[in-house]
């Protein structure tokens, strides 16, 4: 019984140190009301009298979890706690790289399929192969219904140095090849295209602000130059957000020194402006900013500083209405918490944060709502009160409360979606078929297409091509339906096009054929070659 009371207390003085520790990191710094202090002791004494008197025994971990869990819930949309085990696969994608072997894959009949081997990587250097067949990882076997993501993630990533044995199937052969692969870092691009889309124009579709983005964006940027870009398209839709001070730096390359890109602020955060430097790569020229709902936080800031300061024009559709700012703070045992420490304002000082006081599962409900106002398609749909107006610095009215308004408005292009297009696209039938294809016909496709832009301008998903998806598809069960053939041909054959020119070569490639059909592109570039679109807008 005494070894059990030890035991018990040592428990409970561990607990009162976390408490204390997620409490004092998150106020301490700035002071605590006597009312604060107050309750803080009597959550640490409600968790003593439930751990010394409640029945049954409970994992006392799992309580303050969800305590904690919950307590932010109840704060904002954007407060949350991470576990120990997930702090790492939470950071991966804004630290840049992951320690792995080096393939994009993907689980295709029950087995792992190699996309492409990432260039320079531990599995190039061996000489893998797209479209080889990852069959057996570590002398277990890797094929069958249980293999998914995160069982091949499991066991093909792990720290660099170390070692791992895989067997490749690979078309050909009937033997298995086997390799033992030292791991190593492996980078996780946040620029997913980047090519010259007109004469003059450049394009960037930058998919989130990790820490290497802004290498990643100089080199970008620095290629297109040297093929005579002097506009450019920043693509952000989709774009999440990430690292407030990589959004700064990503705006300073466009915006002129001093001028103020965004300043934070919140009730324990004193205001803090961020302003342009010297540097930059694109200070001058012509840009263009695409956006749309999907488009959050440090995208918003981007957009938001581009429209305030008329260095650009933004175009799309209006952001998600993240203005929020996360900080980091560390538990003792290894676990985060990202709390909401201050809001952020555009130059103009807007803030873009959508309302949130009616709960988190409102405030997620917001774009369900969005669509059902007809907020994708009409411009005019967007009610802002005057309350919520401000001016660049040219005199332009622009709105906060709720994203970033684009200065042109494009709506989403529904035209080309049919039943029979969302039944094929539902059973994966385009990607299945491209895979399918690329494995038998690769060879052959390298010999004929030297290149992205040759395959772009000479390949066609027509005759044979077509007759064999359409026979695939007729066999997977979607009956052929010509009225929606008509409406979605064009959709269908260009992403059967683009899905190849991916597994031939990379997401760039997709990109550069996708984007043919992409109305929000297609007026980058022609509002790009009209300068009389910029003196309407009175930027630059």
């Amino acid at each position: 019984m005494l070894h059990q009371k030890i035991f018990r207390n040592s428990r409970i003085n561990v607990l009162i140190l976390v408490l204390l520790f997620i409490f004092s990191t998150v106020t301490g710094s700035y002071g605590q009301s006597v009312t604060g202090r107050q309750e803080i002791q009597k959550l640490i004494a409600a968790m003593q009298i439930i751990e010394l008197a409640y029945v049954d025994s409970i994992n006392m971990q799992e309580v303050v979890t969800d305590a904690i869990v919950k307590s932010l819930k109840n704060l904002d949309p954007h407060s949350s706690y991470i576990s120990k085990e997930d702090v790492r696969k939470a950071n991966e994608p804004l630290e840049g790289s992951f320690d792995g072997i080096g393939v994009t894959f993907q689980i295709y009949h029950d087995t792992i399929l190699v996309i492409s081997p990432v260039p320079g990587g531990p599995s190039e250097k061996l000489g893998i192969l797209s479209g080889d067949k990852i069959v057996v990882i570590n002398g277990e076997n890797a094929t069958g219904s249980d293999i998914n993501n995160e069982w091949v993630m499991e066991r093909l990533r792990g720290k660099k140095g170390t070692t791992v044995d895989v067997s490749i199937a690979r078309r050909g052969r009937a033997d298995l090849m086997n390799f033992t692969i030292e791991r190593d870092k492996i980078p996780l691009n946040s620029i997913d295209a980047s090519f010259i889309a007109a004469p003059e124009i450049g394009y960037i579709r930058l998919n989130r602000f990790s820490k290497t983005s802004i290498d990643e964006f100089t080199v970008a940027i620095e290629n297109l130059k040297s093929q005579g870009m002097s506009k450019l398209i920043l693509d952000l839709r989709g774009n999440s957000g990430g690292f407030l001070n990589i959004a700064v730096e990503l705006a300073d390359e466009f915006i002129d020194m001093g001028k103020l890109i965004v300043y934070t602020e919140g009730l324990n955060s004193l205001r803090q402006n961020y302003y342009a430097t010297p540097a930059g790569t694109f200070k001058r020229g012509s840009l263009v900013v695409i956006i749309d709902e999907a488009s959050a936080s440090a995208s918003e800031i981007v957009s938001g500083a581009v429209q305030d300061l008329d260095r650009g024009l933004v175009i799309g559709r209006r952001s998600f209405g993240k203005g929020l700012v996360q900080r980091p703070f560390s538990l003792p045992d290894g676990s985060v918490i990202r709390l909401t420490t201050a809001r952020y304002f555009t130059p103009s000082g807007r803030s873009i944060q959508r309302p949130y006081e009616n709960g988190s599962e409102e405030y997620y409900r917001d774009m369900r709502d969005r669509y059902r106002r007809g907020e994708f398609i009409y411009a005019d749909s967007i009610a802002f009160p005057d309350s919520l107006k401000f001016s660049t610095i040219k005199g332009r009215t622009v709105y906060g409360g709720g994203g970033i308004m684009p200065d042109v408005f494009i709506p989403w292009d529904s035209t080309m979606f049919s039943d029979y297009y969302v039944e094929i696209r539902r059973k994966g039938l385009i990607n299945s078929f491209t895979l399918d294809y690329v494995v038998e016909n690769r060879t052959r496709l390298h010999e004929e297409y030297q290149s992205v832009d040759q395959f772009k301008d000479d390949f066609q998903a027509e005759g044979e091509v077509l007759r064999r998806f359409l026979a695939r598809v007729e066999e997977e069960g979607v009956k052929f339906n010509k009225e929606d053939w008509e409406v979605s041909q064009l959709l269908i054959k260009t992403q059967i096009k683009a899905l190849i020119a991916r597994n031939l070569w990379d997401i760039n490639a997709y990109y550069q054929i996708m984007l043919v059909i992409d109305n929000e592109f297609n007026q980058a570039v022609e509002m790009l070659q009209d300068e009389d679109t910029f003196r309407k807008f009175n930027i630059g």
